[in-house]
């Protein structure tokens, strides 16, 4: 395996710095979607004709989101991780700013381009978990992308925040100053991201390696994938029905929201002890618990249709979405060499986001026709799908020591 040089030749010290760094960056990045989703589905029904098409917005985004990784793996073998993530922050503020205008002017198509933009900038976004292990030790990988995924937790509340002190910014033209907030952070996150150490030209990555079909192909690549797969699209499927299934069951819509934000906290507040529970306990066995936990959530969810049963599953599903979700990066990245990297991380990311905007365009339609029982039903077949080859796997995977 090529050690490299640029990105690879970082010393331990440098490679914490970046970690840092990003995770910074990732709180500023984390934002967008946060906006996007929390405001997308009223700004859509305010300007579409078509009231049908209110929620065609944050399904672009998630399409934008899953496309955006190709074009963005280019951009980093070509120029560097530093150079490609500020491209992805100034495509960000552009977002933001067509967005804003759009509001103004009473455009939906134009804002419908503007969610699906600022989803190519999510996917720069998304890469940083990866960034933050370029010459990290096996050891140090979990721990590196979970200190990412903490960032994460603070874009969580830096986004609605920057919601409820900005939508009524500008008079007369509700959210067109939220959506010019989120430029100003993705612009905010540009003197964060030069300061990340490291080579602009990767030149571990200029040798080549194997044919990409080589490497997708291989047993360890497929099961990460599904796994990633799994975490993140079912969590996405059944979280964006479960509010409107909860303002169908008599529920509050701020019953729904609160739901929601319990949810979120979930999902990102475990990533400050992920990174050493699979440091003791393995990739494999803290994806499977991650896995499992989501059958929890569909088992609550199925139980009951209280509030303390939607807000319960919520729950689960946030914390099995973080322990999946980080567990199957941290596999991904056994995958590859240096020189592989950005081509491996690409196809990953471009699987598993397009999972999420497939999951985003049927969850709706699907609760309207078959009901909340059904979404949650449906956990259980795509569980076992990732479920048994890791099981597998990790028969044939040595435990790391304890200690």
């Amino acid at each position: 395996m090529n050690s490299g040089i640029g990105m690879d030749a970082l010393s331990e010290r440098d490679v914490r710095r970046n970690a840092l760094v990003l995770s910074c960056a990732q709180a500023l990045g984390g934002a967008n979607p946060a906006i996007v989703i929390s405001l997308g589905g009223l700004v859509g029904q305010a300007l579409a004709t078509d009231k049908a098409l209110a929620t065609l917005p944050v399904s672009l985004y998630n399409l934008g989101l899953a496309l955006g990784t190709i074009p963005a793996a280019m951009l980093m073998r070509r120029l560097g991780r530093r150079a490609a993530y500020i491209v992805g922050a100034l495509v960000g503020a552009v977002a933001g700013c067509l967005a804003a205008y759009s509001i103004t002017g009473s455009l939906f198509a134009l804002f419908c381009l503007a969610t699906a933009i600022a989803g190519v900038y999510g996917s720069c976004v998304q890469s940083y978990r990866f960034g933050a292990t370029d010459g990290a030790t096996p050891e140090f990988r979990a721990r590196a992308i979970s200190w990412v995924m903490v960032g994460g937790l603070a874009g969580s509340v830096i986004g609605p925040q920057t919601v409820i002190w900005t939508r009524d910014a500008i008079a007369g033209v509700p959210f067109a100053g939220s959506f010019f907030s989120q430029a100003v952070l993705a612009l905010l996150a540009i003197p964060v991201l030069l300061m990340m150490r490291g080579a602009v030209r990767p030149a571990a990555e200029r040798g080549g390696g194997r044919p990409l079909r080589e490497i997708v192909l291989t047993q360890r690549f497929v099961v990460a994938v599904a796994a990633g797969i799994v975490s993140f699209g079912m969590m996405s499927f059944v979280m964006t029905a479960a509010p409107i299934a909860m303002v169908a069951c008599g529920h509050t819509v701020g019953e729904a929201a609160l739901g929601i934000q319990w949810h979120v906290l979930a999902m990102f507040a475990p990533s400050f002890f992920t990174g050493r529970l699979i440091a003791r306990y393995g990739k494999e066995v803290v994806t499977i618990v991650g896995l499992l936990l989501m059958g929890v959530s569909g088992a609550v969810a199925l139980s009951g249709l209280g509030v303390a049963h939607f807000w319960g599953s919520l729950v689960f599903l946030g914390v099995g979405w973080n322990f999946g979700f980080i567990g199957a990066t941290a596999l991904v990245t056994d995958c590859y060499r240096p020189e592989e990297r950005t081509r491996v991380q690409a196809v990953n990311d471009f699987l598993v986001f397009g999972s999420v905007a497939l999951a985003s365009f049927s969850s709706g339609r699907l609760l309207n026709a078959a009901g909340w029982e059904t979404i949650n039903w449906l956990l259980y077949p795509a569980i076992a799908i990732a479920l048994l080859p890791l099981l597998w796997q990790m028969r044939a995977t040595p435990r790391p020591a304890q200690g």
